[in-house]
């Protein structure tokens, strides 16, 4: 949907695809094992440039993508062949180096810690994929050569923004601050339209969603950009729609670690510039880091589930009665043929307030989603779980239901492993029309926290007002998303004056409890860190160990805290009793 638009509106440099998540190359690592010529986007062949690839030569639009995901090479020969069937003249860059399968042996032999749980090095026989997180400069490095279309494996997300820039205004190495700005707006792209009214906290305010205008940044040679979309297309371009992605998981906005520099959000402002349009102020950059990070993703056992429903009088507890009843039953089988017990079992129950531990509100509900699942070692467990939900069907509480075409399977966990790789063991490679050439990184220093000067937090409060509790959500927007195992949640106070309020409110402290029923032992504020961005008048929270594990390894209904933000806005804040009345 989005190219398209993009050229119907026309008068752009740069369109930029970013299709990659530790997920996206776990699935793309599968299936290049099964097939040597998969294990990219195929859809940015077959739905981005097969249809619009005249359009995109006549307008003389370059392409930026990491489609190329664990198999740019092959991703680039169908590119090439593409072009040469529709007879055109463009030329296609391939940057490869990511990939680090080739040395796994080596890598295993020297055993790097994991960098943020400092877990042992997997089983070498277990590794799926390996992939360091490339930055801009070889992408800028392929456009200045003349490329019409660039493909990558593994980059940052915003690397792809980035290049384009670096190539466009002839930013040095050691330009921090620009580079910084560069990738925040890479940053604030790369969601396509979560930027431009999508998963936005004000949902009601965005108008025809079914035809959302894509995102385009309009980027200056200082780092500073507007974010707007195209004319004539559903969707919101606003303080709120930018500052939500402005905050989506980034961890500590004052040390955003990429491979090209590392950046500090905390004082960039966001103003309305007009009902489409909004712009954004350059960011701070301090130098890049000698390492990147690498992700490796490993087999470690299998998981399965199953979601049933539930209706009528009491339904969660009925509910809840079949699940433990299933779980009796499953590990009294696995007794009897020695298999062991479940490594991990979860269940959760949609529409009883469970995501909201001992936040809910309900006593009752009367119609509800189950979800039951399990990890194990051995796909033979699952599949005996699997069974005993089956053949307790007959013999549940009444209400039962559900929508499936047949029972559930095991699948593979696969789970991430981040390391750091020194910046000297990595040799890139552009590849321009079938000759490469060796691209050399700048070699980066060691990432020196004592260089951040913390914002002082925001003044305390001073009313002799009577306080009462209303919700978060009535004074601030929020946005989540994942770090691994770490949850990220962001929350944007809608004005300056509520921010002594829900500084307040949102301590450490309560964050934990309000999320000590996913937390890894509870509600441990340790787990919990805040950071103060005065500029865009946000809290960053990054909570550790709350994702049972993250992604494809955890078995959770929200295994990537997409909706943490929610939970959040339904904490409390005391305010002032005249605020309050202004408020609802």
């Amino acid at each position: 949907m989005a190219t398209p638009q993009f050229l119907t509106a026309g008068g752009l440099d740069y369109i930029v695809f970013d299709y990659l998540a530790e997920i996206t190359m776990s699935i793309m690592a599968r299936a290049k094992a099964k097939n040597a010529n998969a294990g990219f986007a195929i859809d940015f062949i077959t739905a981005v440039l097969k249809p619009n690839l005249s359009e995109i030569a006549r307008q003389g639009v370059k392409i930026i993508s990491n489609a190329g995901g664990v198999n740019p090479a092959a991703c680039g020969a169908m590119v090439r062949a593409l072009i040469k069937d529709a007879g055109l003249d463009l030329k296609v860059a391939v940057i490869t180096g990511d990939d680090l399968m080739e040395q796994k042996t080596n890598i295993a032999a020297s055993a790097p810690g994991e960098m943020f749980t400092s877990a042992v090095f997997p089983d070498p026989e277990k590794i799926a994929s390996i992939n360091a997180y490339l930055g801009a400069f070889p992408i800028a490095v392929a456009l200045d050569q003349g490329a019409d279309i660039v493909i990558t494996g593994r980059c940052v997300d915003s690397a792809v923004t980035l290049g384009a820039c670096i190539h466009a205004f002839g930013w040095s190495a050691d330009e921090y601050d620009k580079l910084a700005s560069g990738s925040l707006a890479g940053h604030i792209l790369e969601c396509g339209p979560q930027v431009s009214g999508g998963n936005f906290t004000d949902w009601e305010d965005v108008p025809d969603i079914a035809n959302i205008g894509y995102p385009i940044g309009d980027i200056n040679a200082d780092g500073s950009f507007t974010v707007t979309k195209a004319e004539e297309t559903g969707g919101l371009v606003s303080v709120g729609t930018v500052c939500e992605q402005l905050v989506y998981e980034i961890g500590d906005p004052q040390q955003y670690i990429l491979p090209d520099v590392v950046c500090d959000f905390s004082e960039v402002r966001i103003q309305q510039e007009s009902n489409t349009r909004v712009t954004v102020s350059p960011a701070r950059g301090y130098p890049a880091p000698d390492t990147y990070k690498t992700s490796l993703t490993h087999a470690d056992g299998f998981r399965a589930g199953v979601m049933l429903s539930y209706y009528g009088f009491d339904a969660d507890k009925k509910a809840r009665k079949l699940a433990e009843a299933a779980f009796t039953r499953a590990n009294e089988a696995l007794h009897r043929v020695n298999l062991g017990a479940f490594t991990e079992t979860s269940i959760e129950i949609i529409g009883a307030e469970s995501q909201f531990g001992d936040f809910c509100e309900i006593d009752s509900a009367r119609e509800v989603a189950l979800k039951i699942a399990a990890r194990h070692e051995d796909a033979m467990a699952l599949g005996m779980l699997l069974k005993e939900i089956t053949g307790l069907g007959l013999a549940s509480p009444p209400g039962l239901s559900g929508f499936a075409g047949g029972r559930p399977k095991p699948s593979p966990v696969v789970r991430l492993f981040s390391y750091l790789t020194p910046k000297e063991d990595i040799i890139i490679h552009v590849d321009m029309n079938g000759k490469a050439q060796q691209f050399s990184d700048a070699a980066g220093t060691p990432v020196n926290p004592s260089l951040i000067e913390r914002p002082l937090p925001p003044p305390g409060l001073k009313t002799t007002d009577r306080f009462v509790e209303i919700p978060l959500i009535k004074l601030a927007w929020g946005r989540s998303g994942d770090k691994g195992d770490k949850a990220n949640i962001g929350i944007i106070a809608r004005k300056e004056e509520y921010l002594p309020y829900i500084w307040a409110a949102l301590t450490e402290r309560t964050v934990a409890r309000r999320f000590a029923h996913f937390i890894d032992g509870g509600a441990d504020i340790d787990k919990v860190q805040r950071f103060y961005m005065p500029g865009s008048l946000a809290i960053n929270f990054l909570i550790d160990a709350v994702l049972g594990g993250g992604g494809m390894a955890s078995i959770r209904n929200d295994p990537q805290g997409k909706g943490y933000a929610q939970i959040l806005l339904a904490h409390p804040v005391p305010v002032p009793q005249t605020l309050a009345k202004m408020l609802t």
